[in-house]
């Protein structure tokens, strides 16, 4: 099975139903196909090379969401590339990959240098020919070549950067893909009625629910512009059953003005990933939203779904902390540093084995090698199994802070931390300290009109945790610097707070 399949499978079920729509445009299966295979004979038609590669530089659009699927169909890996990366990231991104051809909204279309390929306009206020809506029109009625492809052959080629900034090409093949749509698909039980905002970017998180939504018939809802106020509405009036958001949007969502009392009808599946949120966030998206928060974990190497946990679990509050059990076809484990198993109970690095796991790291073999080990992905972070099986994540193992010889999991005072009432987000990193080795430091974004002092956080945190591990300074900000998938970046943040030598005040 080919993932576009998935597709085939949901325009099967009713043609006529609306398939995706945006602010302006609503396409039902039937219309959306037709696009998506008229653009795949013209991607076949441009780059005549099997398995060759498609670069897509763009925003949320229809246009995106096409070429993406047409990607698909005309049997090439697609590579996302996101424009709010700097140019120097996505130049070396298209060297890396050396894409046949590159699709790019008009307005990202300068934010990568001239690649010496073919460009296809994305959204464009024109829709000239070799444009992804000219060639449309060009190609309408033209199939694409059936090209059946290998379980083991690259699908898509995303990059992660990881916490030590040196972006990696990770290779999905087809049967990662594959098993990743039916993790979605088994985890959270999608139907024909369901219907999916893509608000995040669809060269991240977001991407992943596309082809399970669209497998059992739902309805799509592109947000182009993702601002806060037009995502509650959607939430409220567009009947949205689900959506993937980082928890940074969560925390906007919660503080835009109205949030509460609002009611969302149709909300079933709000599920958040790429960042852990704290049990106080939980707890605060659960009573603006409902009983509907669900999460997932997974990263570039394993895409989304190595464990999950659905809404119902949430009511137990043991489950606050965890990132939930094991996916369907899915194999995860705690290993100490020998690479021995470890019982429940006992924290380790949390390794994984089965389809969802990538086929290695584009040209390196070497970093490959030491990241697949006897099967088993080493994900590089450091977590707990408990005796039913739920997953609890501490750190990334080389985020672990050694202070006064004593290990200190970031995660741990962070947990901490985000239970005081004037903290919005935070993140805890070490800095080299004559005397401790290493000291905990932690940057805290406070809410809005929130006052609270660094004193008063630091002793928030001894009252629960050993003052070992309690930070030693805590910088105040304005917001904390989020990667492009809006994620808080800890690089970033320790480079930011320690690169100006100075700790700015905020909120008192």
């Amino acid at each position: 099975m080919q993932p576009v399949d998935f597709l085939y499978d949901g325009a099967s079920r009713d043609p006529a139903a609306v398939a995706v729509e945006t602010d302006d445009t609503r396409l039902s299966y039937a219309g959306f196909l037709a696009d998506v295979e008229a653009l795949a004979a013209a991607l076949q038609s441009l780059d005549p090379t099997r398995g060759s590669r498609v670069g897509i530089c763009a925003h949320n659009t229809l246009e995106h969401l096409t070429a993406l699927l047409a990607t698909y169909a005309a049997g090439k890996v697609w590579v996302p590339l996101n424009p709010r990366n700097g140019r120097a990231e996505l130049d070396a991104m298209i060297a890396a990959t050396r894409p046949g051809v590159i699709v790019a909204d008009e307005s990202c279309a300068a934010a990568f240098s001239p690649p010496g390929v073919p460009v296809v306009l994305g959204k464009s206020a024109a829709a000239p020919e070799e444009s992804v809506r000219g060639l449309i029109r060009r190609y309408r009625g033209r199939r694409p070549e059936r090209v059946e492809r290998r379980p083991e052959d690259v699908q898509i080629i995303k990059f992660s950067g990881g916490t030590t900034g040196s972006p990696k090409g990770v290779l999905q093949s087809v049967r990662c893909i594959n098993a990743l749509t039916r993790s979605i698909l088994e985890t959270f039980e999608f139907g024909s009625d369901d219907c999916n905002l893509i608000a995040a970017p669809l060269t991240h998180g977001s991407s992943c629910f596309v082809l399970p939504v669209l497998a059992r018939g739902g309805r799509l809802v592109l947000l182009e512009k993702p601002a806060a106020p037009a995502i509650l509405q959607a939430f409220a009036e567009r009947g949205v059953t689900t959506a993937y958001l980082p928890p940074t949007l969560f925390y906007t969502l919660m503080a835009e003005p109205g949030a509460t009392g609002r009611g969302y009808p149709a909300l079933r599946h709000l599920i958040y990933s790429a960042a852990p949120m704290p049990p106080e966030r939980i707890r605060d998206a659960r009573r603006v939203f409902g009983p509907v928060v669900e999460t997932a974990y997974g990263q570039v190497e394993a895409p989304q779904m190595i464990t999950a946990m659905r809404a119902r679990e949430f009511e137990d509050e043991r489950n606050l902390t965890s990132v939930g059990r094991a996916t369907v076809m899915t194999r995860v484990e705690v290993m100490d540093p020998e690479r021995r198993l470890l019982p429940r109970g006992e924290l380790g690095e949390v390794v994984v084995r089965g389809d969802l796991v990538m086929s290695g790291y584009l040209d390196r073999p070497e970093l490959t090698a030491e990241t697949i080990v006897d099967g088993w992905l080493h994900t590089g972070d450091l977590g707990v199994l408990d005796e039913r099986g739920y997953l609890y994540l501490r750190s990334r193992v080389r985020d672990v802070i050694i202070s006064g010889g004593f290990n200190v999991y970031p995660a741990d005072v962070e947990a901490v931390l985000g239970r005081h009432p004037a903290v919005r987000e935070c993140i805890v990193f070490g800095v080299d300290d004559p005397k401790w080795g290493e000291a905990v430091h932690a940057a805290v974004q406070l809410r809005a009109g929130a006052l609270a002092t660094e004193a008063a956080l630091i002793q928030f945190v001894k009252a629960e945790l050993d003052s070992v591990k309690a930070p030693k300074r805590i910088h105040l900000v304005e917001e904390l610097p989020k990667s492009t998938a809006g994620k808080v970046s800890r690089r970033a943040v320790r480079e930011r707070v320690l690169g100006d030598g100075a700790t700015r005040a905020v909120g008192g």
